[in-house]
């Protein structure tokens, strides 16, 4: 169960929002461009910190203002894809995978075993030796997928997943999304600005307008006005 209440305020900006999700539940993050969608995701990752709130996952804190704790970013359990992928191009396909299971001093036959397996599953056997940097957009979404998924996250966050993807590899990345998120039984948060990508994936939609939670329901009941937000 991930929970968290968050307010930040960046300068002029104010962001006030809570957010629950359940185990094997996607919730989409929707608004215009400036909403704070991102920072969301920044937030709970650990990579920003709030003035004020809390954030929990299952029974652990890993923010809360009032009692002055903040765990580290590397200690969160959180597989986190950032906007346009974010792999690193001088790596190969499996030093990538395997880069937060280094930072966590796993074995190298754990983490051999482990990179090989995600390699087989993301369809990817084939490239495990090839340099990140020389990959399709498609390619590298699988990687980055991959070694958000490889730590066991206890949360999987994907920011923007699908935009520079052609249609295959969008529907590809959708499916292979909602399989692990219901298989590990974990919550994820999607940022997007596509009404359809809501419809495919989300179980519940969270629309963020100026800083604040301006809507939350089923994908299919979002209000026409709402379709502001993207595509219909």
């Amino acid at each position: 169960m991930f929970d968290a209440a968050i307010r930040k305020k960046l300068r002029d900006f104010s962001l006030d929002l809570a957010i629950r999700a359940g185990p094997g539940e996607v919730v989409v993050l929707m608004g215009e461009n400036g909403a704070g969608k991102s920072s969301v995701l920044n937030i709970i990752s650990g990579l920003a910190s709030p003035d004020k709130g809390s954030i929990r996952l299952n029974s652990t804190v890993l923010f809360d203002s009032g009692t002055n704790v903040d765990v580290p970013t590397e200690n969160r359990r959180i597989g986190y894809v950032l906007q346009n992928s974010a792999v690193f191009p001088h790596l190969s396909v499996r030093e990538n995978i395997a880069f937060g299971l280094r930072a966590r001093h796993k074995s190298p036959v754990f983490i051999k075993e482990h990179v090989g397996r995600w390699l087989k599953v993301m369809h990817i056997e084939d490239l495990g030796d090839v340099k990140a940097g020389n990959l399709s957009g498609g390619q590298k979404q699988r990687v980055a997928l991959a070694r958000a998924l490889v730590i066991e996250p206890a949360l999987l966050m994907l920011d923007e997943p699908f935009t520079a993807l052609d249609a295959e590899n969008i529907q590809l990345v959708k499916e292979l999304t909602r399989t692990f998120v219901t298989e590990m039984a974990i919550p994820c948060l999607i940022v997007t600005h596509r009404m359809s990508d809501s419809r495919d994936v989300g179980d519940r939609v969270c629309v963020i307008c100026q800083g604040k939670k301006d809507w939350e329901g089923k994908p299919e009941n979002t209000p026409a006005h709402m379709c502001r937000c993207g595509d219909v």
